[in-house]
């Protein structure tokens, strides 16, 4: 199994927990998606990362997509592990948090966090490459803290995100989050922090730790 994927792309980084989950270790791509080669927009006209390919399947784009199958491939030998749940209204809640954090807290904070802060050092001008604007920097914290306190929120009455055991809508969570920490953007005093747990440490939910995008995130 190929990877195609970028080590800071949040998006990316859940796909590489979630197969952890299921103890796969797939070879990795590295992609410059804005340098649009051919070859990566065949596997994904859209040209955005990740992008799974196995061995005689078509390729698989896009962090959701690639979740959803996984679950539907592999979920059922995971039994009571299975990272989406078996009733209906579970698995509407699961989806909703995966979309919050893959869409509103890319589209608000993270993309922002990455693009300025990573990806603009190694774009040429033409592809958007230059120094970070400060601006979009200013927003994207700020946009960060109203998620952390809506994750701490979610966190107060339950021991995983999305209910009792640990599911795609954590493992979102942590992937966006940890590259805001990795970057330092994630701040450590002030009410965000006060009033919200940090990110989980494996196995002990939402407010043992720091989790980090590998190894899995469950006890052995």
């Amino acid at each position: 199994m190929h990877l195609h994927h970028h080590p800071f792309c949040p998006h990316s980084r859940f796909v590489r927990l979630l197969l952890a989950e299921y103890g796969i270790e797939p070879e990795l791509v590295e992609v410059r998606v804005w340098e649009r080669k051919p070859e990566f927009l065949t596997l994904n006209p859209a040209g955005e990362t990740p992008v799974m390919v196995e061995q005689q399947a078509p390729s698989v784009p896009g962090a959701s997509i690639i979740a959803e199958y996984l679950d539907e491939t592999r979920g059922l030998a995971l039994a009571d592990r299975r990272l989406l749940p078996e009733d209906p209204a579970g698995r509407v809640e699961v989806r909703r948090l995966v979309a919050w954090f893959h869409d509103k807290l890319f589209l608000e904070s993270t993309e922002h966090l990455v693009r300025e802060r990573i990806y603009k050092r190694y774009m040429k001008s033409d592809q958007g490459g230059g120094p970070p604007d400060a601006q979009a920097l200013r927003a994207a914290r700020s946009n960060l803290r109203y998620h952390l306190k809506y994750i701490g929120w979610l966190a107060k009455g339950r021991n995983w995100l999305a209910g009792e055991r640990m599911s795609h809508a954590d493992l979102a969570a942590a992937a966006h989050l940890s590259v805001a920490d990795y970057l330092g953007d994630v701040p450590l005093s002030g009410p965000a922090v006060r009033e919200n747990p940090p990110l989980p440490r494996a196995g002990e939910g939402w407010g043992g730790g720091i989790l980090l995008p590998s190894p899995p995130c469950r006890p052995s």
